[in-house]
C-alpha cells in the first residue's frame, strides 16, 4: 500500500467513524428524550404512583378520552368555525360569542369528566399513595421563582 492510499483510507475512516458516532449521539439522545414521561402529562401528579398504578390511571383516562371523542370533535369543530368567522370580511360577533361559547362549553365538559375519572381512580389507592399524590399536587400548585437575570 502506497503512502497516498493509505492516507485516503485513514480519512475516509475518519469520516465513516464521525458520521457513524454521531448518529449513535443522536439515536441515543432521541431514545432518552422518548423514554422520559412528558412533564405534567399525569393528572393529579400520577407521576408519583408506583408503575402499576400509573399505568392503570393512564388507561382509566385513555378509556374516558375515548368514551368522550365526539365531544372532542366537537370542541375543536367549534373552534374552526371560530376561526372560519374571524377571517370573514365583515365580522359577526354574535356567531363568533356563540362557536366560542361552543368550544368552551365542550372543554369545560370533557375536563369534568377527566377528572371525575381522575377522582374515581384517586380512591382506589392507598392512603400512602394519596399522600404522594397531595405533595405533588402541593408542588405544582406551587409557582416557581422568577427567573433573573
Amino acid at each position: 500500500m502506497t503512502d497516498r492510499s493509505f492516507r485516503i483510507l485513514v480519512i475516509a475512516l475518519l469520516v465513516l467513524n464521525t458520521f457513524l458516532i454521531a448518529g449513535l449521539a443522536g439515536g441515543g439522545l432521541t431514545w432518552i428524550r422518548n423514554s422520559r414521561a412528558p412533564v405534567g402529562a399525569m393528572p393529579l401528579g400520577g407521576e408519583q404512583l408506583p408503575s402499576g398504578e400509573r399505568k392503570a390511571l393512564r388507561a382509566a383516562l385513555n378509556e374516558a378520552r375515548k368514551e368522550e371523542r365526539q365531544t372532542i370533535l366537537d370542541a375543536q369543530q367549534a373552534k374552526v368555525d371560530a376561526a372560519s368567522i374571524l377571517g370573514q370580511p365583515t365580522l359577526d360577533t354574535a356567531a363568533l360569542s356563540a362557536a366560542l361559547a361552543r368550544a368552551r362549553n365542550a372543554d369545560i365538559g370533557l375536563r369534568a369528566k377527566l377528572e371525575q375519572r381522575a377522582v374515581d381512580f384517586a380512591a382506589t389507592l392507598s392512603y400512602d399513595e394519596r399522600r404522594a399524590l397531595a405533595e405533588s399536587m402541593i408542588r405544582r400548585s406551587v409557582p416557581r421563582a422568577a427567573v433573573t437575570k
